[in-house]
């Protein structure tokens, strides 16, 4: 697998905010988004026992498989394995990619960031949207067919009084529909990795 980096942070953002956690942040993604944080082209080729061993030598229990865009390499054996070594093992995706159902069954926790809808990844757990003054009524809709925890986070767009806008924006959407809760990148706050 092209591992672009292997961490042991908190959880930043969505409804783990505060979680001690494992990152394995995948290279590679089908999207190219303005405001993503990863280099793509910088990644080491693992095996899935190397992974898990890495992952093993840190004390949390909570995995966050993250990218780029995780569905494009990861297998039903890595989680299997994630597992078997004790691991709870949550995905960060933008939807795009189908899962397979076993695979998506096997998943602990499904966070789902999409860039576009419809979604295809068939199960999602936590709807975590990015604001960046886009409508939000559609992901209202698709939350409810999931079953979805609603998570909203002001997109961080490098400028002080665009991000201040758009974290009032979302503070004001949030108080009128309350199904929402909000979400910060709080890692980037408290400057952690």
């Amino acid at each position: 697998m092209r591992v672009n980096e292997i961490f042991y942070s908190l959880q930043g953002e969505g409804c783990f905010t505060g979680t001690a956690a494992i990152f394995l942040r995948l290279s590679g993604c089908n999207l190219r988004c303005s405001f993503c944080d990863t280099r793509h082209d910088s990644y080491t080729e693992m095996t899935e026992a190397e992974i898990v061993h890495a992952i093993s030598a840190y004390p949390a229990r909570h995995v966050v498989i993250t990218g780029g865009e995780p569905t494009m390499q990861l297998t039903q054996s890595l989680v299997d394995a994630l597992h078997e070594a004790g691991k709870f093992v949550q995905i960060e995706t933008n939807g795009s990619i189908a899962l397979a159902p076993s695979l998506a069954q096997a998943i602990d926790w499904i966070t789902c960031s999409p860039k576009s809808l419809p979604v295809r990844i068939g199960r999602v757990d936590e709807l975590k949207v990015v604001y960046e003054g886009q409508e939000l009524a559609p992901y209202e809709a698709m939350a409810r067919d999931y079953g979805s925890a609603l998570c909203l986070q002001p997109c961080d767009t490098g400028d002080t009084v665009k991000n201040t806008s758009l974290l009032d924006a979302v503070v004001d959407y949030i108080k009128k529909h309350p199904a929402w809760r909000l979400s910060l990148q709080t890692h980037k706050l408290i400057h952690i990795p």
